[in-house]
């Protein structure tokens, strides 16, 4: 039957033929998965829509593997019109008479049924399949129609498209794929339920014999040679691999996924529709190894401390963490919750969980970078850059417990709303007297750094903690004096490449999660770390130097070098009545942070709960377990590393005294003696074991900023020679009103800041995004 009789049969004309136009393809046939890469290439897992199928180019997709498909399908493809006359007749008389509807249909035809049109046998849709066939079988079409067909074609084991079919038989992609395991997925077309090892020796049998007719085919139409199909002897029939278990988004993939995909409609502009219809390649930075390692570090501690069905506190805990690359902001590994389809929210990327005492290298940062504020001066934002004064770490504040908070001028006592002076408890409510500032960091001292941010100024306290890559949004709490305490709550992947900025001698990056973007195999987006100076090299490596006293006497001693392995440097953090502690710390070529709170995520009334009595402690302290997180990760994460060293600081700032702190006398030298340097202020705390205490100045014992100043560098040590104190790092107060109003009250008119044991009011702070 010619072409003009089959028109005449379906009652079409050419006036028809001429009308009809190429229509927009079916949803379903262009949906498809985004497929997503751990960093080095190798694939994580493949989401986005419930297809799995992911699109590639015709030059994807070998010329063995055409040339297969071509011989088992339609060996005329390459020069037909795009339809077979007799098949389509036999099939409409059939429909017509009710008698068997399939059979006849080209490579083109069944790529018009795939795209443009539904499964459905009926005489009107074969009348569009003819139609649109036609218009698409000129021979310009024939790539583009090949190309569609294999990626919109059935395959089995869930696979839609020639891309997913090769992953799910041979775990390799379709470019990769040999003459024979092409053979074998060509058979496939013909219909996988019968031509599928996968469901016994019958079909085995069948789709043995159809991989070897389909490579004769190839030989009798000259698409393959004879020397190269006898290669391929029964004996090398190519079984497909074991199939895989579904996965998907399960443990940490899902945390992973939502941050990448976060990213590319960033980068790239797209909304959430057009991401969910797949067709990315989405090639991200985090590292298998390190993942998984502090997946399996994370679930271990949590295994050996708690109890929850015998111990009710220990229910609801929450930990997040993250490892960011200083000096190039690539998020190496995050640890968002238990299992993504247990604990939806992604705690590395969670903002709302206050980090305490963590937050004060930027107070430190501030200080030593702008300077403190001339107390003779005008006040804090009027005040211009020459008449600050940068401080060292030999710098001497008042170490003790609920001392009374100056303004920058050190004569007026700072107040809150209601007229109340506000008292500064310290962790356990210990006095220290005077220390420097190497001890106050080492000890996790409250009070030096209240009044050190004040005498710095807090708008310059949260421009040092933006400058070293913290957003200013909804996570940074108001410029109240308790900011410098830490009552802002960024997310673990922010403080991480924050601290990493430090790491990297103050050089910032943005933290970033994908490398490279593709659609279909072309490159939408490839990733370029751009750097800008945040602090001098050595302000950063002399907070460095600050917080490796942190790590080897301090309150982060868990993670010292002979633990470790390696030098780092970090620093702990504890929260108002014990809700969230948190360990942030990074050697040259890691920043990592873990932080731990407790919630109910299924309460009705979301709050923050204390980790008093958790694990049978009396307490958590970033020191605690988030610390020993934290090491045992970054052994893991680190191993086969070269150790690194951090950069030795030049001395910089001058001594300076804060409220009540003064020089000691310099001694009369005899003419017997030798003459000896003015002898350092004693940096001893009052309840330091071994150490007897100095006495505090007396009120009356001031010096003025600029009365006693001496050069000095920080060094490489600390300042202590005696055991540590405890590891507690945090202070009382809110976010607010720099003070609670329901604390003790004295001379009527004071307050205290919380329990001593937190920086904020633990308040539950909304947002989300780090």
């Amino acid at each position: 039957m010619c072409l003009t009789g089959l028109l005449f049969l379906l009652g079409g004309s050419a006036v028809a033929y001429a009308l009809v136009e190429e229509p927009n393809p079916n949803e379903a046939a262009v949906q498809q998965n985004n497929v997503y890469y751990w960093k080095g290439g190798s694939r994580m897992v493949a989401a986005g829509s419930d297809t799995n199928r992911q699109r590639i180019g015709l030059d994807e997709m070998p010329t063995h593997l055409q040339n297969a498909v071509i011989a088992a399908e339609n060996d005329t493809f390459r020069t037909d019109r795009g339809i077979s006359v007799k098949g389509m007749a036999r099939a409409v008389v059939n429909m017509a008479t009710g008698g068997e509807t399939q059979g006849g249909s080209t490579i083109t035809q069944q790529y018009v049924k795939n795209m443009f049109l539904t499964q459905d046998q009926t005489i009107k849709r074969k009348f569009q399949e003819l139609f649109i066939s036609l218009k698409l079988g000129d021979p310009e079409d024939k790539d583009k129609v090949l190309e569609g067909y294999l990626n919109t074609s059935w395959f089995g084991r869930n696979a839609n498209g020639i891309q997913a079919a090769a992953q799910a038989y041979y775990y390799k992609d379709a470019a990769d794929l040999d003459a024979s395991e092409s053979a074998f997925l060509a058979a496939l077309l013909k219909g996988e339920g019968t031509l599928n090892p996968d469901y016994g020796p019958k079909q085995e049998k069948a789709a043995r014999e159809r991989w070897a007719w389909i490579l004769d085919r190839q030989v009798e139409v000259g698409l393959m040679d004879a020397s190269e199909r006898a290669k391929y002897t029964a004996d090398k029939f190519p079984m497909p691999k074991p199939q895989k278990p579904a996965t998907g988004l399960e443990g940490q993939k899902g945390y992973m996924v939502n941050l990448a995909n976060s990213f590319v409609k960033s980068e790239l502009g797209i909304t959430d529709k057009q991401l969910g219809m797949g067709g990315y390649q989405i090639y991200t930075t985090f590292e298998k190894e390190k993942v998984d390692a502090l997946d399996k570090v994370v679930k271990r501690v949590l295994k050996k401390n708690l109890d929850p069905k015998n111990r009710e506190v220990d229910n609801h805990i929450q930990v997040g963490g993250a490892s960011v690359v200083p000096g190039d902001g690539a998020i190496a590994a995050v640890y968002g919750g238990e299992n993504y389809f247990k604990h939806f929210t992604n705690n590395a990327d969670y903002t709302g969980v206050q980090v305490g005492s963590t937050y004060k290298p930027f107070v430190l940062a501030a200080a030593l970078d702008k300077g403190v504020l001339d107390p003779n001066g005008p006040g804090p934002d009027e005040q211009p850059d020459d008449m600050r004064t940068p401080v060292s770490l030999k710098s001497i504040y008042n170490g003790d417990n609920k001392i009374k908070l100056y303004e920058y001028d050190h004569k007026t006592y700072w107040q809150n709303e209601d007229g109340e002076q506000w008292l500064q408890p310290n962790d356990g409510d210990e006095s220290y007297g005077p220390v420097d500032l190497r001890e106050a960091m080492q000890f996790s001292i409250n009070t030096p750094f209240i009044q050190l941010g004040m005498d710095v100024g807090l708008k310059e306290v949260k421009n040092a903690a933006v400058a070293a890559g913290l957003r200013d949004d909804q996570s940074m709490a108001s410029l109240t004096p308790t900011f410098s305490l830490g009552t802002s709550a960024p997310s673990a992947i922010r403080l991480a490449n924050a601290y990493g900025t430090f790491a990297k001698s103050g050089e910032k990056v943005e933290p970033y999660s994908v490398l490279k973007v593709k659609y279909n195999g072309d490159v939408k987006y490839k990733h370029e770390t751009k750097k800008e100076r945040a602090f001098p090299a050595d302000v950063a490596d002399t907070v460095t130097d600050a917080l490796r006293t942190v790590v080897e006497e301090g309150t982060g001693s868990v993670a010292k070098e002979a633990n470790l392995g390696r030098p780092a440097a970090g620093k702990t953090g504890t929260t108002d009545d014990n809700k969230s502690a948190w360990f942030a710390g990074y050697t040259p070529q890691l920043s990592t942070t873990v932080g731990m709170w407790r919630v109910d995520s299924t309460a009705k009334s979301q709050e923050f709960l204390s980790m008093n009595g958790v694990a049978g402690l009396d307490s958590i302290h970033g020191a605690s377990f988030p610390a020993e997180i934290w090491t045992e990760y970054m052994k893991i994460a680190l191993k086969g590393e070269p150790v690194v060293q951090f950069p030795v600081p030049q001395p910089i700032g001058d001594v300076v005294y804060g409220p009540g702190q003064s020089p000691e006398p310099e001694p009369e030298p005899s003419e017997t003696e030798s003459e000896s340097p003015t002898p350092e202020p004693s940096a001893s705390p009052t309840k330091k074991p071994g150490k007897d205490p100095k006495p505090s100045p007396s009120a009356g014992e001031t010096c003025g900023i600029f009365g006693c100043v001496d050069t000095g560098g920080s060094g490489n040590g600390g300042t202590t020679d005696g055991g540590t104190t405890t590891d507690g790092t945090t202070t009382g107060g809110t976010t607010t009103d720099g003070g609670t109003t329901d604390g003790t009250t004295t001379d009527g008119s004071t307050t205290t800041g919380g329990n001593g044991n937190g920086n904020g009011n633990g308040g539950l702070f909304s947002g989300g995004g780090g």
